[in-house]
């Protein structure tokens, strides 16, 4: 802690004191760093909080936005309040092991499954993990699948070294020759070729480190904001003395274990041979074996990664053209927190959405408003139900995957069409008959084959005494929205007018969530939001407006992880597919350069410069053919681990499949052409006077 303290044990009983703990940038941002804040009292809502301590510079939550006030949890535990839901941290105490730890939180879930026999399912149980386990537990299969494709490009950069390596010493067998002949013994030799392979790799690490602190902070830009340790802005995440030492020991380390094989191969050639020899004179492909398969090694890695980037751009494009069911377009949204002692009843609430609504609406540009404790696209709270009159199922009632409380304009705002039935009003409210729309997905899952207006639905049934509400007769059936995200399919879903919930769902619900204010415009959204923001805040009495977004931007939001899976993967598919194309160009050229004598010998003999062109071309693809098949049928089987980052799209897509391995081919053809064309322009008097 910078200052003051934590909560005391006191503080977090049931209706303790009304304390909070600063985070170190609140305090230096709000309270100009004040040394004597603690003591001091902040309004949280309207209620008065009393400042115990500011937390220390380094303090990280590991959240990607971390809190800027902590207040203690006060959790009642004699409370069936079932809207508690949260994550517990903790210290294990010294010599007490996870496995120990783990069968304590066993007999809590055994027991609190006996006094709550319908909140835990057959294999739920409470667990514990650690920590940096359970940061990346949502992103381990992601940075798994990064892992695997930074290891490919690695593997086609190592194959590219190596092949260089063993083209520089084919051509240094004179030279070594030489070097031996003169007394130099077979360790000098080998050492002298490790030293200039380790000096080429470290070269290029310190190239790449360069690169690649310039595309993190590219990265970073884009990134989702879902991935653990990024921090704010980026700003957790840095080109440190260990990355930079570890990208120099990988460096250095591929350039010992490509660079030992060609330098031992180098060092014991025949002298005898290797003097005889003539330059240009060279063997074609059949002589450079090794050399071949490096480069088929490449291309077939290269394919693998290009499959999965494509796999990722089909789905990304379906992704996109999925209609999320609402009209997304001229929509302002803002939360509210209604916490503190002004909003624990509906009557208040309807009367600030009253109140908040018309002020909005009454503004040059607006179309309408409407309000709700939830957003579509970031989910919805499940309340279990029952349908009156139709026997309940096995565990008494139907589990709910989708409950909203929404204004009467929440429908308009969003453009959700009304399929049958009608919308809700301003008739609606406390004193009216309870009434509910169901979405189609509802109505088909329990009315396949009938109508689901003028049925009756019981909700909250099973939940506790807060939830538990009057019958409800459906008035109207909605379009269905995908409320858990575009990648998701509709679930059945019921809505509810906010002003006929229960009292004591809407002290749970504004306890948990926020209200959501979602306003549709005749103009940018963006330039009324102060107008809007002002207005609002009127309405409630001063409560503050946070979290201003678009629906456009929500939408953006959603799709921002697939986006990002998406471009990281072509990056590094990008990066293989230009090593895998230099890796055969180079073999090519030097292929060229080495038989310079002997397609001169061809040439004289009668060959024409079509013909050596053919032969060049037709060995090269030989080569990318072979490395097509073989990542074929290596993709196919790898390509199965992206099946969960993937929408609309089969791991085996046809399209996919064909369109790469033909990409990758003209690549490979591309590649082989200039080389082939260099061979063709060879002049036959040249090149023999070169052998001789």
């Amino acid at each position: 802690m910078t200052l003051g303290r934590g909560f005391t044990a006191d503080e977090d009983q049931p209706n303790g004191p009304h304390v909070a703990v600063l985070s170190y940038g609140l305090w230096q941002r709000h309270f100009a760093a004040d040394p004597s804040v603690t003591g001091k009292t902040i309004l949280l809502s309207g209620t008065p909080y009393v400042v115990v301590g500011v937390t220390g510079p380094a303090f990280n939550t590991e959240l990607d936005k971390p809190p800027e006030i902590w207040l203690p949890f006060q959790i009642d535990p004699a409370s069936t309040d079932h809207a508690r839901f949260f994550n517990v941290v903790a210290r294990l105490k010294s010599g007490v092991s996870l496995a120990a730890a783990r069968a304590q939180l066993e007999l809590a879930s055994n027991e609190f499954r006996r006094a709550f026999p319908d909140m835990l399912g057959a294999q739920q149980t409470f667990n514990v993990q650690p920590m940096p386990e359970a940061l990346v537990t949502q992103v381990r299969p992601l940075l798994f699948t990064l892992a695997g494709a930074v290891s490919l490009v690695l593997l086609i950069a190592c194959a590219n070294v190596a092949n260089l390596t063993l083209a520089r010493g084919t051509g240094r067998r004179r030279e070594i020759a030489l070097r031996a002949a003169l007394g130099a013994g077979r360790g000098r030799i080998i050492r002298q070729l490790l030293t200039e392979s380790v000096a080429l790799s470290l070269a290029g690490g310190a190239l790449g480190l360069a690169l690649g602190l310039a595309g993190v902070r590219a990265l970073l830009a884009i990134n989702p904001g879902d991935l653990p340790r990024i921090g704010e802005n980026g700003a957790a995440v840095s080109m440190d003395w260990r990355v930079a030492l570890f990208g120099l020991l990988v460096s250095a380390l591929t350039g010992v274990l490509f660079g030992i094989l060609p330098a031992m191969e180098a060092s014991r050639a025949d002298l005898n041979m290797v003097l005889k020899e003539g330059a240009g004179r060279g063997t074609g492909f059949r002589g450079n074996r090794t050399r071949s398969w490096l480069v088929i090694s490449e291309i077939a890695l290269a394919l693998v990664l290009l499959t999965g980037a494509a796999l990722l751009i089909r789905s990304f494009i379906e992704l996109r053209t999925v209609h999320p069911g609402f009209d997304s377009d001229n929509i302002l949204t803002a939360r509210m927190s209604l916490g503190g002692s002004h909003f624990t009843n509906t009557a208040a609430v309807s009367q600030l959405i009253d109140s908040g609504t018309q002020r909005v609406e009454s503004l040059p540009g607006v179309l309408t408003a409407a309000a709700s404790y939830t957003l579509p696209l970031e989910g919805a709270f499940g309340v279990p139900f029952n349908i009156v009159g139709r026997a309940p199922p096995a565990n008494d009632r139907y589990d709910g995957r989708g409950w909203h409380a929404i204004s009467p304009h929440y429908f308009d705002v969003f453009r959700i069409p009304i399929v049958r039935g009608r919308a809700f009003s301003q008739r609606d409210n406390g004193s009216g008959a309870r009434v509910a729309i169901v979405n189609e997905s509802f109505a088909r899952k329990f009315w396949p084959a009938g109508d689901a207006i003028g049925r009756r639905v019981l909700l909250g049934k099973g939940y506790g005494p807060e939830f538990e509400e009057p019958e409800r007769e459906i008035v109207g059936i909605a379009g269905d929205v995908r409320d858990n995200g575009l990648n998701s399919f509709p679930h059945p879903t019921v809505y509810v007018p906010m002003s006929q919930v229960t009292d004591g769902i809407t002290a749970l619900v504004t306890r948990a969530s926020r209200i959501t204010w979602m306003v549709r415009t005749r103009v940018g959204p963006r330039s009324l939001s102060a107008p809007i923001s002002k207005e609002l805040e009127q309405a409630s009495a001063g409560l503050p407006v946070s979290h201003v977004r678009t629906m456009s931007e929500i939408m953006a939001e959603s799709t921002a992880g697939a986006n990002f899976n998406m471009v990281l993967l072509s990056v590094f598919s990008t990066a293989a597919l230009l090593l895998a194309v230099i890796g055969i160009y180079g073999l090519m050229a030097y292929s060229v350069g080495q038989r310079t004598q002997e397609i001169g010998i061809r040439m004289a003999l009668g060959a024409d410069a079509r013909n050596v062109r053919r032969m060049i071309t037709r060995e090269g693809m030989r080569l990318s053919l072979i490395g097509v098949a073989i990542g074929v049928a290596a993709a196919f089987g790898l390509t199965r681990v992206l099946a969960q980052f993937l929408f609309g799209v089969k791991p085996w897509d046809p399209l996919v499949f064909i369109v790469v391995p033909i990409l990758l081919s003209l690549a490979g053809l591309a590649a082989v052409w200039f080389p082939a064309r260099r061979a063709a322009a060879i002049d036959p008097v040249t090149a023999l006077r070169a052998g001789g």
